[in-house]
């Protein structure tokens, strides 16, 4: 099946006589005939027992999203940092590192630097614009895995997959893709050397601000039997001693993760939050459509504008990113725009503050256009040098371009334009 059909009919199959639309299983646990049945359960979790490990509805939008981003199977989280979070913590303990690109969202940033190192997990940051020879350095004998961004929220730098894959594998370490801003439509990171991706599926997948949510999807590519990655060769005590690259196989990563990570964390949707979200994943092929082309008109609008200093958007011609947009974003760059509104901070607060259809909120990728002015709102937490390094510009606003008529967004921002 090709996304467009994915997006409707993948996860979940109707049986005959069956509901037509998968339905919502509101149950936290589930019933068996035997004491052996759920013992078997605990040796290997091959049905749904607990509501904090798995749900049947929740199992069916983790096979889909698994299926649109060609990855042999999924765990959903209660939210995308969740997603993050558990991502690497399934690989590294305490006295490892690992390594990311400084560009990524500030709420991500200061998980890795800030709360990881808490645990005793270093994060190693490096420019993704560097040389292969200069990020070779960043690697260290503890490092276990690389993480990046697709689309960098909100400086919108595009990750250079097949660069870092290289790198990574080269090292004997997986790398973890964020692909929310991108999605499975524009882009699939597996198809470029990314051996797991991530989502915060609050984002374009439900794209209705209804739930918070995320996603952890695994290639089934990486060789776990390296030698790097003992936690998945040698038995596991905490497990009933399985062995998961012996008793698991290619999906050794998301099922370790399922049953060592959500057993401990429970960081799980409830199955009312996956079916929304299901909603909104049938529909995302044509919204990201949409997306883009909006985002493009509104992109050059606003380029065009003597009010606006900088405007970061790969899809436009002479983007720092323009190269590797054509080579791994299909035919759109989201909806997601940056702009550097002159005059600096209070300029772009009256900007901000002049809109009347655009929504000033802490939220992006919605299917409403609105705006966000990060130095002051979700990276305030950032130092000034961490601003910088994640490209972001006192005068900088991150603009969500919505499914509304195009003309009516662009109308929104040129009367806004003109109050400064």
């Amino acid at each position: 099946m090709r996304d467009e059909t994915k997006c409707l009919h993948s996860g979940y199959k109707p049986e005959n006589g069956g509901p037509g639309v998968m339905p919502i299983v509101q149950s936290t646990t589930y019933r068996f005939d035997s004491t052996d049945q759920i013992a078997a359960l605990f040796d290997m979790p091959t049905a749904h027992m607990y509501s904090r490990f798995s749900n049947p509805t929740v199992e069916c939008v983790e096979k889909k999203i698994a299926d649109l981003e060609g990855g042999i199977g999924a765990m959903c989280t209660s939210s995308g940092q969740a997603a993050s979070l558990l991502s690497v913590l399934n690989l590294c303990n305490a006295g490892d590192s690992f390594i990311s690109t400084s560009t990524i969202y500030g709420g991500t940033v200061n998980l890795f630097a800030v709360t990881l190192k808490r645990f005793g997990i270093e994060c190693i940051f490096v420019d993704e614009d560097a040389s292969e020879e200069e990020i070779d350095k960043a690697f260290k004998p503890n490092t276990r895995c690389v993480f990046g961004e697709t689309i960098a929220n909100p400086a919108l730098a595009v990750f250079d997959i097949e660069k870092f894959a290289k790198i990574a594998h080269k090292h004997g370490v997986p790398l973890i893709v964020d692909n929310t801003f991108a999605t499975p439509i524009l882009c699939k990171p597996i198809e470029w050397g990314a051996d797991i991706v991530v989502h915060s599926t609050t984002k374009y997948m439900d794209g209705h601000a209804l739930q918070g949510g995320g996603v952890i999807v695994d290639s089934g590519k990486f060789d776990w039997t390296n030698g790097n990655f003992p936690e998945f060769t040698e038995p596991d005590e905490s497990y009933h001693g399985v062995i998961y690259t012996k008793d698991i196989g290619a999906a050794a990563y998301i099922t370790k993760a399922r049953m060592q990570l959500m057993r401990d964390f429970g960081c799980y949707p409830a199955a009312h939050s996956a079916f929304l979200l299901n909603i909104g994943l049938e529909t995302l092929s044509i919204r990201m459509q949409r997306y883009c082309e909006n985002g493009l008109k509104v992109a050059k609008f606003l380029q065009a504008s003597d009010k606006v200093e900088e405007v970061k958007y790969s899809a436009l011609e002479g983007d720092k990113y323009h190269d590797l947009y054509k080579k791994y974003l299909n035919g759109g760059c989201c909806g997601v725009i940056s702009i550097v509104i002159k005059g600096g901070k209070e300029k772009a607060i009256k900007f901000m503050d002049s809109l009347k259809l655009a929504c000033n909120e802490v939220h992006v990728a919605d299917i409403r256009t609105c705006v966000l002015h990060p130095a002051s709102e979700t990276h305030r937490q950032l130092t000034d040098e961490q601003l910088v390094a994640a490209g972001i510009n006192p005068g900088l606003i991150r603009v969500s371009v919505g499914l509304e008529n195009v003309d009516d967004i662009i109308e929104d921002l040129k009367q806004s334009l003109d109050q400064i």
